[in-house]
């Protein structure tokens, strides 16, 4: 492959190292890392998802005092990054109750942090989608003797699904590429576990941070073509770096 990296029975030799470092050794500790991302972008959208209609309608609620509230979470939720609730719920059980750490407080912050953050996000689309639909069609559904669940179910909720699809869509991206934020109070995801495999073996940062791409953009992508033609440019990337070298 380059003049300091070869492939060799499954092994990959550094040359100037003297040492060989296993491709399944290599594939297996990404993978768990792989996993550990899967689990932390399930898991909060299974959590977001939900809890931003709740917090949607409470900031559309005619109760001042809950819509001020839900207004101030969105307003705190968007304008901190990720990482400031993460650390708060990590290390705050901990300083403020006297607390122990766990060996899973990492990954329980991490989710519960990823949840709170999206669902404000959610909330927002959830909210400008609904409040996008004209009065005057609540006004005709009311004439024509629908009943507000009705008036929801079959007016209202085809057109806010069509019209927040881009922006779900845009968020949900998002989401993938902020997993790689667990790292900053120690979780083992897919990008965190490539810099640790290669800084153990003095490999290229990049040559685990390639593989873990061209893994994740399998997964995500939808249409084969997309998933080959990313895993092709990825490779090429890769293979042109190690030319420079």
């Amino acid at each position: 492959v380059s003049n300091r990296i070869r492939v060799c029975n499954a092994r990959v030799y550094i040359q100037g190292k003297g040492t060989f470092v296993d491709i399944g050794t290599m594939l297996g500790m990404l993978g768990t890392g792989f996993v550990v991302t899967l689990q932390i972008f399930f898991l909060t959208l299974v959590g977001s998802l939900p809890l931003g209609v709740v917090v949607a309608l409470g900031r559309m609620s005619k109760f001042k005092p809950l819509a001020w509230l839900m207004r101030f979470y969105i307003s705190i939720m968007r304008g901190t990054p990720l990482m400031l609730p993460m650390f708060f719920i990590y290390f705050a059980p901990y300083y403020i109750f006297g607390v122990e750490l766990s060996t899973d407080s990492k990954f329980n912050a991490t989710i519960i942090a990823f949840i709170i953050n999206y669902a404000a996000y959610f909330a927002e689309i959830y909210r400008s989608g609904i409040q996008s639909i004209p009065k005057g069609q609540l006004e005709a559904a009311s004439v024509l003797g629908y009943s507000r669940g009705q008036t929801f179910m079959k007016i209202v909720l085809p057109q806010v699904i069509k019209r927040i699809l881009p922006a779900m869509g845009n968020e949900i991206i998002t989401l993938v590429k902020d997993t790689s934020l667990a790292f900053a109070i120690g979780v083992a995801e897919m990008f965190s576990t490539a810099k640790a495999f290669c800084r153990s073996c003095s490999l290229p940062h990049f040559t685990g941070s390639s593989i873990s791409w061209s893994k994740l953009c399998s997964t995500v992508s939808k249409r084969s073509s997309i998933t080959i033609t990313t895993n092709v440019f990825a490779i090429r990337t890769y293979s042109w770096i190690l030319k420079t070298l």
